[in-house]
């Protein structure tokens, strides 16, 4: 993708990836991590979130609210294509902590479906279908 994006680093084997969202309420590190959820096919599950600087516990469910979203998530679009890179084409599942999170990453994949689309196969799912993933479908 050809979008402004943080630069990032890997850690564990590529599975793990470490970038800094910068804004109003600063610099705050930020984990993606992926781990396998299900084999033959492979499954991994995408976990995006801050880790605490005193504890190094990644959270995902705090909301940062650092004004850079579309930075943020065109940086993990990077990661992905970073990830398959040295793992192949791999499916790759994720959903927000909650769900207007949900809705939030519906909305920016929406925003730049024909450049993901041209990268990478994109499904939604309702209970246990999946379907092609369509603007202004929940």
């Amino acid at each position: 993708m050809n979008l402004p994006h943080y630069n990032y680093f890997s850690r564990n084997t590529f599975r793990d990836y470490v970038f800094f969202s910068e804004g109003p309420k600063g610099r705050i590190k930020k984990v993606v991590s992926f781990v396998k959820i299900e084999e033959s096919p492979d499954v991994y599950n995408l976990a995006l979130g801050d880790e605490d600087p005193q504890t190094g516990i990644v959270d995902d469910s705090v909301i940062t609210d650092n004004k850079d979203r579309d930075i943020v998530l065109a940086t993990v679009a990077n990661i992905i294509h970073d990830f398959c890179d040295h793992y192949g084409n791999q499916r790759i599942y994720f959903t927000g902590s909650t769900a207007a999170r949900t809705r939030l990453y519906q909305i920016s994949i929406s925003s730049f479906l024909d450049e993901l689309s041209a990268e990478f196969e994109i499904y939604g799912s309702l209970r246990t279908h999946l379907f092609d993933f369509q603007k202004n479908v929940n």
